[in-house]
């Protein structure tokens, strides 16, 4: 009982959004509906208006107020030339939010707290004790009431807010599941506007003079992909002009940059003036900083094309500069069909990790069957090494990965979305992540105390600072607790759950404000392999590209060719590998399309091939 209020009561404090750096981990949280794969493709018409919900922006004399409804048009045309775009919220009207979600949210947690008393009080005077299903069957009530009151209050207020329920909807390790539930909406189903003033936006950011919304699409959903915080995503067509096939439409909410950033200034500002105390355990400031700087660039499409190119690049070659099979399937953006708020990319068939239990079940693959063991090892396996690439190679790498962002495709591979939150790391930063994950891997156990030194020291390095009394292994286990998800006890005599009065989380007094996103890349995919209970160092899994990149053989395009004096030839060893790659994905996607039993089977051996590998590998390692 006493960790269930803790966890709602960080959960509904501004501590949350620590979660919020560490990212949401939650693989298969339950379904908010069934598959959305919209194929209900009107013919395209003249965007007409229908009256439109509070987030969608009306007239120039709105004066940015997100939180009132905004005005209903009747019997009258939306236009592109209509579509206004509100100023940012004024000071008052962030206060006003601000003040909406806590008068919600504390008394949401002091209930829990008068709950307690009255039960004791109860208790004491009865002396009758509850028995284990009583007490579960009023807690459960009480988890109700407080998921429906919590989820009543962010569908008003939208925004920021929307942020922290995706955190708590995917979290089903640490909150109760009528939170996860009642807010599972919010992962990838948030109030879609509709069709006719997603249209209108369209129109005024894409159309050149004398081009009408028929002369780009063919074909338009009208039920969207999914609508998450800043955007929503419609299938389309393009028509024969613009190339004939099958994309996404990523629209941007017209008023949602004010709300988003009026809401991450009110936290901002509230984490300053605890700065300088011990109210809170970490210096919140630096987070709300960086996911401010974050946010203002996810607004960009323009920048989130650029970006998705540069990460497309990064992940289809090797550290010798050859061509390979990228770890993930990435959209690539259209090129002339890009601007600041609408983005057309490729559409990639599949659904997001947070469906990928209902969608295994639809499909006949059980939870603990070869198939889903397969799959969740392809998945860490794809995660890790695209992530791990990015980070140590060329330091820009997808910031913003959830399970809404993550895709699995109907051919069984691994799909990454969403490039609105990127960064970017400097080349000591890079260079000293190396030396960690190299420290940690070659280290002889997890209580050496001259290993211990050497991973504290580099995670000093890094910018880690603790708390004047946390003990001499801290930085040690702080490093080991990000990247290495295969510990088993953390020196120190930290715990491992990153909610724990014990945990080394609470041992920090500042995190460097570069490598804060970094670190939610790193417990999204540790996060991911505690759900499947699968070991995941990822010091182990980046060691190979950390000692690459020390050793100053990455990015080297046309390392792959040796020069012999008689010309330059292509080294036979490097395409027998671009070969093999190749062929692994051609046999993996091949057996998704086998019968259920025989795909059964076919999976089983490859599990026990595939652990079998692993053995002989950690073996040699020893």
């Amino acid at each position: 009982l006493s960790s269930t209020i803790t966890t709602l009561a960080l959960a509904l404090a501004p501590v949350i959004l620590l979660v919020l750096v560490v990212g949401p981990v939650g693989a298969f949280a339950p379904p908010p509906s069934s598959r959305v794969t919209s194929r209900q493709s009107s013919t395209v018409k003249a965007a007409t208006t229908t009256p439109p919900p509070d987030d969608a922006p009306t007239s120039s004399s709105e004066e940015g107020d997100a939180a009132a409804p905004a005005a209903t048009t009747t019997a009258a045309t939306t236009t592109a030339a209509t579509v206004e775009y509100p100023p940012p919220l004024t000071k008052v009207q962030r206060l006003g939010r601000a003040a909406k979600f806590w008068s919600s949210a504390v008394p949401i947690v002091l209930s829990y707290y008068s709950k307690t008393a009255e039960l004791r009080a109860k208790e004491s005077f009865t002396g009758i004790s509850l028995t284990a299903e009583e007490e579960e069957v009023i807690w459960g009530e009480q988890h109700a009431r407080g998921a429906r009151k919590l989820a009543d209050t962010i569908t008003s207020l939208k925004g920021f807010y929307v942020k922290t329920a995706q955190i708590i909807a995917s979290r089903q390790d640490l909150f109760p599941p009528e939170y996860t539930e009642a807010l599972s909406n919010f992962t990838d189903n948030v109030d879609p506007l509709p069709v006719d003033l997603i249209k209108a936006v369209v129109s005024k950011e894409l159309l050149v003079r004398g081009e009408t919304f028929e002369d780009i699409f063919m074909e338009f959903d009208d039920v969207p992909l999914g609508a998450a915080s800043v955007a929503q995503v419609h299938r389309a067509v393009l028509t024969e002009k613009y190339g004939s096939k099958e994309v996404a439409v990523k629209v941007q909410r017209p008023s949602i940059e004010s709300k988003l950033m009026g809401d991450i200034a009110n936290l901002k500002a509230l984490a300053k003036t605890f700065r300088e105390s011990d109210a809170l355990p970490l210096d919140y400031y630096t987070v709300f900083a960086e996911l401010e700087k974050q946010l203002a660039d996810e607004f960009n499409f323009l920048a989130e094309a650029v970006a998705m190119d540069r990460i497309y690049d990064t992940v289809t070659r090797d550290v010798n500069g050859m061509p390979c099979e990228s770890p993930i399937v990435m959209p690539r953006p259209v090129s002339g069909l890009v601007s600041r708020r609408v983005l057309v990319m490729d559409y990639l068939e599949g659904v997001p990790l947070s469906r990928a239990a209902e969608e295994m079940l639809r499909r006949g693959i059980e939870p603990d069957s070869p198939e889903a063991q397969l799959f969740g090892r392809r998945l860490l396996r794809s995660l890790t090494d695209v992530f791990g690439r990015c980070i140590l190679e060329t330091g820009f790498f997808h910031a913003d990965p959830h399970p809404g962002n993550i895709f699995v495709l109907d051919d069984g591979r691994i799909g990454l979305i969403d490039f609105g939150q990127v960064k970017q790391i400097g080349g000591r930063a890079r260079e000293t992540l190396s030396k960690v994950m190299l420290a940690l891997d070659e280290r002889e156990n997890d209580t050496n105390p001259k290993d211990l030194e050497t991973i504290g020291n580099l995670a000093l390095e890094l910018g880690v600072e603790l708390a004047d009394d946390a003990p001499a292994e801290g930085p040690a286990a702080v490093a080991m607790w990000l990247f290495d998800g295969s510990v088993e006890t953390l020196p120190g005599g930290y715990d491992k759950g990153e909610l724990s009065p014990n945990s080394p989380v609470k041992a920090l007094k500042s995190f460097p404000q570069d490598l804060v996103l970094v670190g939610r890349s790193s417990i999204l995919i540790k996060g991911l392999s505690n759900r499947l209970n699968i070991p995941w160092s990822l010091s182990k899994e980046w060691a190979p590209t950390a000692k690459n990149v020390l050793e100053g053989n990455t990015n080297k395009t046309g390392a792959a060719i040796v020069k012999d004096g008689k010309g330059s030839k292509i080294r036979i060893r490097d395409v027998m590998k671009l070969l093999k790659t190749w062929g692994r994905g051609k046999a993996s996607r091949a057996v998704t399309r086998l019968p259920s039993p025989m795909r059964t089977k076919v999976a089983a051996v490859a599990l026990r091939l595939q652990k079998r590998r692993e053995a002989r590998e950690d073996r040699n390692q020893q």
